[in-house]
């Protein structure tokens, strides 16, 4: 998932104009008005509205990727015809939040259109591919660009109560069996095509591959058949296990993101990674009963709390001024906790706070959020991700907050 790095060696650094096939003329944005003194926020409205500009400015409106969105805004020389797999499936799942929130928001359609990003190379499993042409996919298939879209395909099913989305779920599954092997003990690389590579930096078995993998298939164990379930329960604890053992810092029970293929450790530390394995913790607790993955992941929850929330920028107490979309999934897995971890209650708040003040000083004149929401520097305000982090965040906390459409 850390592609970003990816992206940015072969996009230059972006600046803004319209969705489309082909880049339109720019049209300065109208300045907003600030919110009045002491008005009460209504997370799911400001939810609609940044999914209403998201669309207004990324969505592709003609073309072979009609109904996709650019990678950037304005969409840029040198970009693809439609984003990356990972940016969209970020926009689908801050779709879901406004379609459980009760909007209308062409969920479903939305979510069907994973498949062009499908492909099964020749004698090889099918998979989500990290690109499109609009109808059929291509480039690198990562392990947790897989996992992110079985997420999604589950969550549709509990929405949507459309069984293709359980069976295409299966697919995943088998791709990740597929990708399973010995090295190091187990594990998944983080994409099939940069395997046991030394000195290849993103030849590793990362976090966020095993992390989200299991994540997948504990979300996946809920809603298959049962003659599935103790195999999928199987590979989810092994993939837990093998990360736990290999990436957990002992310290303060972060995760490092990776193992790189010669068996050195890349401790930097994600805000997404140590949030994977918090979730993981608290589902496998739920499953199967075995208080150790709940200490587990109360540990996790206030060392990773400690970690990552400081003074910043002027700020009291800010989570990290840069990758929001990963904050976002170390927040969603201290709401999955906080039932177990009261601690985790303050935690969203210094959240909800942070989305606050972001909202209020974080944002370019048109609408969009900057990429560090202390308002100090837009940085990489102009990519599809940083705008779908700020639409999961409203609506993951109008969610939590109980929130639907027809409050005033």
């Amino acid at each position: 998932m850390k592609k970003i790095k990816t992206i940015l060696a072969i996009l230059p650094a972006l600046l803004f104009s319209c969705a489309g096939d082909d880049v339109e003329k720019y049209i300065p944005p109208t300045p907003i008005a600030p919110s009045e003194p002491g008005e009460e926020v209504v997370y799911h409205k400001r939810a609609k509205e940044q999914f209403d500009l998201i669309n207004q400015c990324y969505r592709i409106n003609s073309g072979a990727t009609e109904g996709l969105y650019n990678e950037n805004y304005p969409k840029k020389d040198g970009d693809n015809s439609a984003s990356f797999l990972w940016p969209y499936d970020g926009l689908v799942s801050g779709a879901a939040a406004l379609h459980a929130l009760g909007y209308d928001v062409n969920y479903a359609d939305m979510v069907d259109r994973f498949e062009v990003y499908y492909r099964t190379p020749s004698g090889a499993v099918g998979g989500y591919g990290s690109q499109t042409n609009g109808t059929t996919g291509s480039g690198t298939r990562f392990y947790d660009d897989n996992s992110i879209v079985g997420i999604e395909l589950v969550e549709a099913f509990n929405l949507l109560n459309n069984q293709d989305y359980v069976t295409k779920a299966k697919r995943i599954v088998e791709f990740l069996q597929a990708g399973e092997d010995d090295t190091f003990g187990g594990g998944l690389w983080w994409n099939e095509d940069q395997k046991g590579q030394q000195g290849v930096g993103d030849s590793n078995k990362p976090t966020c591959a095993n992390g989200y993998a299991t994540l997948f298939l504990l979300e996946y164990y809920s809603v298959c058949p049962q003659e599935e379930k103790a195999d999928v329960l199987a590979l989810a604890k092994r993939l837990y296990a093998w990360t736990l053992t290999n990436l957990r810092d002992p310290e303060d029970g972060c995760y490092w993101n990776d193992k790189q293929a010669d068996g050195s450790i890349n401790k930097t530390k994600w805000t997404y990674n140590t949030g994977v394995m918090i979730s993981n913790g608290v589902r496998l607790y739920k499953i199967t009963g075995e208080q150790t993955y709940l200490d587990s992941a109360i540990a996790s929850s206030e060392g990773a709390y400690n970690y990552f929330v400081r003074p910043l920028n002027g700020l009291a107490l800010a989570y990290p001024d840069h990758d929001p979309w990963f904050t976002t999934k170390l927040v969603r897995a201290f709401i999955d906790i906080e039932p177990y971890y009261k601690n985790a209650g303050n935690y969203i708040k210094t959240f909800i706070n942070f989305l606050d003040y972001a909202y209020e000083n974080a944002r370019l004149s048109n609408g969009l959020f900057y990429e560090d929401w202390t308002g100090a520097t837009p940085k990489r305000a102009e990519q599809l991700l940083m705008q779908d982090a700020a639409l999961e965040s409203l609506g993951m906390i109008a969610l939590y907050k109980g929130e639907t459409v027809t409050e005033e």
